[in-house]
C-alpha cells in the first residue's frame, strides 16, 4: 500500500474483520482521493454494527470515527436510501473529528422490520441517537443531519426529545406530513407521491417481497405506481391490489385525504414545543418542501421548548433543493454565487454548534437568502422580512382574461393587475374538464422530471390554454422586490359542488419568457378547514384563500408581473373530477364552468412583499 494514502491504510487495515470488508469499488473510490492525506485523523470505518431498538428490532449502521483516543462530538443520519451511500461524507467528516454513523431506518436495506413512512422515525430516532451518544468514543453529544426524508426522521427524533440530542440540520424537507408532504391544499401531491415511491423506494422493497415470496410479483419486477395518471378507472382495482404488497402506506395515504389523527401524530407543526435543540434549516425555491421548511423555521424559532433552541434557529435559502446544487436550475442559470454543497454546510453548522468556529453560522443574522433576478446573497435578521409590506395588486378584466390575447393591453392578454380596486367589472369564467387538465410546467418536482421540464420553465404554452386565466401588471420602471410570503385571495364560484383552483406567480421578461416563481393549490371542499371538508353550493360565491408559499425576486426594470389562475396542474396535483367523490374511488368525471369574480364587492386580489429597501448584499 503506497504511503501516499496513509490514511486509506489505516481504514483498511484498523477494521477487516468480516463485518466491515470493505467493497473493492469502494477502495478503489478512497484510492483515487489524495485529499484525504491533508486531513487531520486516521479514519477507522466498522461496517453493519447493529443497533437495537425498545421493541427489539436491529437497525444496521456504519461508522466512521478518527483512528485516535479521546472522544468525538456524533453525526448521525438515519436514512431509508442506503447506508452504503454516506462514504464520501463520512470519511470526510471523521477525518474532521467527528464520529459519522449512517443508519438505515426500519424496514429498509440492512435493518430488519417493517418500513412505514414517519410511523416509528420518533421512538426509533430517540432510541438510535441515545445509543449514539453512549458509545465509548462518543463526546454525548449527537448531532443529526440529512435533507427529504431524512430531514423527517430529524425532526420525528427532535418532538421525542432523546437527552443527547444536541443538534438538528435539516433541508428540504416537510412540516407537517398531510399538508405539504402527501398533499398540498388539500389536493393529492400525485407526482411526487409515486415518483418518490416509485423510483427512491421501490427497489429495495422489491428485494424485500421478492425475498419473502417467490411468487408476490408473478414475476414482475417493476412497481405499477410509475403509471399515470393515477385516476385509470379501468386499472384502478389490479392497481390497488400490486401497490398493496409493495407499499401499503400509499394506499392508506388516500384513504385518508383530510387532516385527521392518522396524520397528527407525526405532525411536526403540532409539536414545536417539543423540540429543544437549535437547528439550521436548509430550504430552497423552486423546492417541493420550501413551504414546510420555512414553516420550521418561523415555528421554531416561535415555539420551540426553550428560550435557547429558539435563539438558536438558523435559516438558510438557496435555489436548487431537489433540483440539484446549480447554478443551472430548470430553464435558468442562476449564476456561479448559487452553487451549493448541503454537506458542506452541515459541517460547517456543526463546526459552529459543536467546536465554537467563527463561520458563518456565528454571524449574528440568522437568515440567509438567495435573491432571484439579482442572483446574490443577503443576509437578513428575521424571516418574513419585517420591512416588507404586503400589497395588493387587484385583479381587472373585461371578462375576457382567457389565455394571453395578442390584441389585449400590452399585448399580454385581457387580464391586468393594478393597485387600484375594482369597481363595477365583468367576472371571468373558464371550463375545467378534468379529461383535459392544464399541464405542469416545470415548478417543484421530485423525484424525476416531466418532459416539460423542473424548476423554472417557460409558462407561454399553458398561459395560451382558454381555461387558464391571465393577470399582467404593467412593465416595472425600476427593480422592484418581493420577498416573503404570497397569496391570492378570491372570490370564486362553481358549477360543481367540489373543485380546485390553482394560482401561480410568474415573472414576464422583457422578451416574453414567463418566468414560474411559487405557485399554489386549493380543493375547494377545504376552504374553511383540512379536517371537515365540505363540498361547495353550485353557483354559491366563496371567499377563499390561496397560498403560494413565498419567493424572493427582483423584478427588474422592464420586467412584469403576473398572475395565472386556472383549476388543474397535472400531474403534480391529481386532477379534482369535481363530482365531490372520494377521489381515490371516484367513478366519474364531470366538466365544471369556475367563475372568478373581481368587483366593489368582490376584490379578488394578489398579495405580495413589496420590499422597498433592499438592504445590504
Amino acid at each position: 500500500m503506497s504511503d501516499e494514502h496513509p490514511r486509506v491504510s489505516s481504514w483498511i487495515i484498523g477494521k477487516m474483520g468480516e463485518r466491515s470488508i470493505a467493497p473493492v469499488a469502494l477502495i478503489m473510490l478512497l484510492l483515487a482521493s489524495p485529499a484525504r492525506a491533508a486531513d487531520p485523523y486516521a479514519v477507522i470505518y466498522e461496517r453493519d454494527v447493529t443497533v437495537s431498538m425498545r421493541d427489539g428490532v436491529k437497525l444496521r449502521a456504519d461508522i466512521y470515527r478518527p483512528d485516535a483516543s479521546g472522544t468525538f462530538p456524533v453525526l448521525l443520519q438515519r436514512t431509508p436510501y442506503d447506508k452504503n451511500r454516506g462514504v464520501e461524507f463520512g470519511l470526510k467528516a471523521a477525518a474532521h473529528g467527528y464520529v459519522v454513523i449512517f443508519e438505515d431506518v426500519r424496514g429498509r436495506y440492512g435493518s430488519e422490520g417493517e418500513w412505514s413512512p414517519f410511523k416509528n422515525e420518533s421512538n426509533d430516532g430517540y432510541d438510535s441517537v441515545e445509543w449514539a451518544a453512549g458509545l465509548p468514543y462518543s463526546a454525548g453529544k449527537v448531532g443529526m443531519f440529512g435533507g427529504s426524508y431524512v430531514g423527517a426522521t430529524q425532526l420525528l427524533a427532535a418532538i421525542a426529545h432523546p437527552p443527547h440530542l444536541a443538534g438538528i440540520c435539516p433541508y428540504m424537507t416537510a412540516s407537517n406530513y398531510h399538508d405539504n408532504w402527501t398533499y398540498q391544499g388539500g389536493a393529492f401531491e400525485q407526482w411526487f407521491n409515486e415518483s418518490w415511491i416509485s423510483l427512491a423506494l421501490a427497489p429495495d422493497a422489491i428485494n424485500r417481497v421478492v425475498a419473502k415470496h417467490a411468487d408476490a410479483l408473478a414475476g414482475t419486477r417493476s412497481l405499477p405506481l410509475d403509471g399515470y395518471p393515477l385516476f385509470d378507472f379501468e386499472l384502478l382495482p389490479s392497481r390497488a391490489d400490486s401497490t398493496r404488497s409493495l407499499a401499503p402506506y400509499f394506499l392508506e395515504w388516500l384513504d385518508h385525504p383530510s387532516y385527521d389523527d392518522y396524520w397528527k401524530r407525526v405532525s411536526i407543526e403540532d409539536h414545536f414545543s417539543e423540540i429543544t435543540v437549535p437547528a439550521l434549516h436548509i430550504a430552497a425555491w423552486y423546492d417541493i418542501f420550501l413551504g414546510g421548511s420555512l414553516r420550521n423555521y418561523v415555528g421554531m424559532k416561535a415555539h420551540a421548548g426553550t428560550e435557547s433552541a429558539r435563539r438558536g434557529q438558523k435559516l438558510l435559502v438557496i435555489v436548487g433543493g431537489h433540483a440539484g446544487p446549480g447554478p443551472k436550475i430548470g430553464a435558468l442559470d442562476f449564476g456561479p454565487a448559487s452553487k451549493f454543497d448541503d454537506d458542506e454546510a452541515a459541517l460547517h453548522w456543526y463546526d459552529y454548534l459543536f467546536k465554537g468556529a467563527p463561520n458563518e453560522f456565528a454571524s449574528e443574522k440568522p437568515v440567509n437568502i438567495f435573491v432571484l433576478g439579482r442572483n446574490q446573497w443577503r443576509r437578513e435578521d428575521e424571516w418574513p422580512l419585517a420591512r416588507a409590506r404586503n400589497t395588493r395588486y387587484y385583479l381587472h378584466s373585461t371578462g375576457a382574461a382567457n389565455g394571453l390575447n395578442p390584441g389585449g393591453p400590452a399585448a399580454g392578454g385581457q387580464g391586468a393587475l393594478s393597485l387600484v380596486a375594482p369597481t363595477a367589472e365583468k367576472p371571468d369564467q373558464y371550463f375545467y374538464d378534468p379529461n383535459d387538465p392544464v399541464p405542469t410546467i416545470g415548478g417543484p418536482l421530485c423525484c424525476t422530471a416531466l418532459p416539460t421540464g423542473i424548476r423554472p420553465q417557460d409558462q407561454r404554452p399553458a398561459e395560451a390554454r382558454g381555461d387558464v386565466l391571465v393577470y399582467t401588471s404593467p412593465v416595472f420602471a425600476k427593480d422592484t422586490e418581493v420577498t416573503g410570503p404570497v397569496s391570492i385571495e378570491l372570490y370564486v364560484s362553481s358549477s360543481a359542488v367540489d373543485t380546485d383552483f390553482t394560482g401561480m406567480l410568474v415573472d414576464v421578461w422583457p422578451n416574453g419568457f414567463a418566468q414560474n416563481l411559487t405557485s399554489g393549490i386549493l380543493r375547494l371542499r377545504y376552504r374553511d378547514s383540512q379536517e371537515k371538508p365540505e363540498l361547495a353550493i353550485p353557483g354559491k360565491i366563496y371567499h377563499i384563500t390561496l397560498d403560494l408559499w413565498a419567493t424572493s425576486n427582483i423584478f427588474l426594470a422592464g420586467h412584469k408581473l403576473r398572475l395565472e389562475i386556472s383549476s388543474s396542474n397535472f400531474p403534480r396535483f391529481d386532477r379534482n373530477l369535481n363530482t365531490g367523490e372520494e377521489q381515490a374511488r371516484a367513478t366519474r368525471m364531470v366538466k365544471a364552468k369556475n367563475v372568478i369574480h373581481h368587483d366593489s364587492a368582490h376584490p379578488s386580489a394578489l398579495i405580495v412583499p413589496l420590499v422597498v429597501d433592499g438592504g445590504s448584499y
